[in-house]
């Protein structure tokens, strides 16, 4: 008995369904030909324990991969649920190349020279350990060097359903 050939997916469908899953979200930083670039992402996960490694997936056009792919480490911020303007901000298209941080309270972490969001939940500074292309995405890979997690009560800023909001 032969399996049925499955219709195609809908890539819509597939983006909706997709939306119901809840996820963190962070602020990706990169140096660029000596400015720092960033933008706002939700594809974060931790990989490897040993060595400890994170992945982030970001567009091809995103600078934050021009930037890997030229060399440049990461820096990574996971934000509380007040930081919701600044993640909207981060997500923005079109923001100029330079002083992108201008407006935003960063410090410099200690193990990579990353710019670093303040105030944070968590944060981790990471070399580039692989690429991998993933359809239209590139997956990244980053080996953590360093990474700052204070206790807080403060609640994560989570992506659902396409609208920013807080976790409980």
């Amino acid at each position: 008995m032969s399996v049925p050939t499955p219709e195609p997916v809908d890539p819509a469908r597939y983006r909706l369904a997709m939306g119901r899953f809840a996820t963190g979200v962070a602020v990706v930083t990169a140096r660029l030909r000596g400015h720092d670039v960033a933008l706002t992402v939700d594809s974060l996960t931790s990989v490897s324990l040993d060595p400890l490694l994170l992945l982030v997936s970001l567009h091809p056009e995103a600078r934050v991969l021009e930037a890997v792919q030229e060399g440049s480490g990461l820096g990574v911020s996971v934000l509380g649920a007040d930081q919701r303007a600044l993640a909207q901000w981060m997500g923005e298209t079109g923001r100029p190349l330079h002083r992108q941080l201008a407006r935003v309270p960063h410090h410099r972490g200690p193990a990579t020279d990353m710019a670093l969001v303040d105030d944070a939940l968590a944060t981790f500074e990471c070399r580039t350990h692989a690429l991998h292309e993933a359809g239209d995405h590139t997956l990244v890979l980053g080996e953590v060097l360093g990474m700052e997690a204070e206790p807080t009560d403060r609640h994560a800023l989570v992506h659902y359903r396409g609208r920013l909001g807080e976790l409980r």
